[in-house]
């Protein structure tokens, strides 16, 4: 029977193996992307949906974070 670490470890290398593939330049582009909507509908005067979606900036930015680290260990193994 496999323990729990064995379990987790399993799942982030796979995601770990995933994310490597994505540029990282993606995530700063997309959160860019993200907050422009944002403007464009607070603009609109649409406040719900600006807010909404300006809350999308930052876990996306710290989706980017963990991408470059996961690649900074990858080159350092």
């Amino acid at each position: 029977m496999e323990n729990s670490e064995t379990k987790e470890d399993m799942i982030t290398k796979a995601i770990e193996k995933q994310t490597i593939k994505l540029p990282s330049d993606t995530f700063l582009f997309a959160a860019m992307g993200a907050a422009a909507v944002s403007l464009a509908f607070k603009c609109m005067g649409n406040d719900k949906n600006a807010s909404f979606v300006g809350q999308w900036v930052a876990p996306i930015l710290l989706m980017g974070v963990y991408n470059k680290l996961v690649k900074q260990e990858e080159a350092n193994k």
